[in-house]
């Protein structure tokens, strides 16, 4: 059957409308753009050095000064130089004592990795600031390597139940812990600074910000004002700070106040840990545990398990 549709009736450019040929050309020039767009943008990304070669070789930049670069490599080679022995001597150490404690069927659990926090978290003077830029979770895995090594060194010694108990007896003061404050603060030098931090605070300013910019304690300056958990048991805090953090609850901050060296300060109490005895039953095992590291030689050290444990380091020292 022939079709009665005239061959004038067949679109052509010609015989289409302008508009309805702009319309169909529209997306193509925009296909076109992109493309083009594209192209150029894959250009400028292969001229330019991958962030993934650079970090592969060390030649990142990590810092400048007066436009000298220090790179990756750099940095991570002082870092090594100066800490990198010591750091995979402890790494080594770790893994030893957990492949140690697999072997004895020793571990350490929820409760024990508690007690030990707490124990810590009241000692008397403690100086160990180390501890203060701890997360919760980085505390409890350092707490558990601790326990694993003390734990994996005095598997042999037998200390008898009198004994113990009557250590606990003659140390029951260590088991009673008194509420424990973590606390930061900011100490300056006249009441008219203080006053200036703490308008700054109500600004809305960070406390951990204002004390390394502001706070005349160098060593909690640096943690951003961080002096760890205090308590009234503690003479090596002064007591106007533990005063103050007593009368704060947590993620509170404190009026200015007067210390006793006539400087000024202000704390932040940013957790709290209420008090709690322990009896001897709770603490029993701990109790033992220290009085067995009493009875090793000090040369005992978790470098002893090394060739039990066929262990080879990168320093290539042989450990008998």
């Amino acid at each position: 059957m022939k079709s009665n549709r005239n061959l004038h009736d067949t679109p052509t450019p010609q015989n289409i409308p302008y508009t309805q040929r702009r319309l169909k050309t529209k997306p193509t020039l925009i296909l076109l753009l992109i493309l083009l767009i594209g192209n150029l943008f894959w250009f400028v990304l292969w001229l330019l050095p991958s962030e993934e070669s650079a970090l592969k070789d060390g030649s990142e930049t990590v810092a400048t000064v007066e436009g000298d670069a220090i790179t990756r490599q750099q940095w991570l080679a002082s870092m090594e130089s100066r800490y990198g022995k010591e750091t995979l001597r402890n790494l080594v150490n770790e893994t030893v004592m957990d492949k140690a404690a697999q072997k004895y069927k020793i571990k350490a659990n929820d409760e024990e990795i508690n007690l030990e926090i707490a124990l810590l978290r009241s000692a008397r003077d403690t100086n160990d600031t180390s501890l203060h830029s701890l997360s919760t979770e980085q505390l409890r895995q350092k707490v558990r390597a601790q326990l694993l090594l003390e734990k994996v060194l005095t598997n042999d010694v037998v200390i008898e139940e009198q004994e113990a108990k009557t250590y606990y007896d003659e140390n029951q003061s260590l088991y009673n812990i008194p509420t424990t404050y973590r606390t930061s603060m900011i100490v300056v030098n006249s009441k008219e600074d203080a006053e200036r931090v703490e308008k700054e605070l109500k600004n809305g300013s960070e406390f951990a910000v204002l004390a390394r910019e502001h706070s005349l304690d160098a060593a909690s300056a640096s943690l951003g004002g961080d002096i760890g958990f205090v308590s009234s048991e503690q003479s090596s805090v002064e007591t106007a700070i533990v005063k103050a953090a007593q009368q704060l609850k947590a993620q509170a901050t404190s009026k200015p106040f007067v210390l006793s060296d006539g400087r000024y300060a202000i704390v932040m109490v940013a957790e709290i840990i209420e008090g709690n005895s322990f009896s001897y039953d709770e603490v029993e095992n701990h109790v033992k545990r220290q009085l067995a590291l009493e009875q090793l030689p000090s040369s005992i050290t978790p470098e002893a398990f090394w060739a039990e444990f066929g262990v080879e380091w990168f320093y290539g020292e042989t450990k008998k």
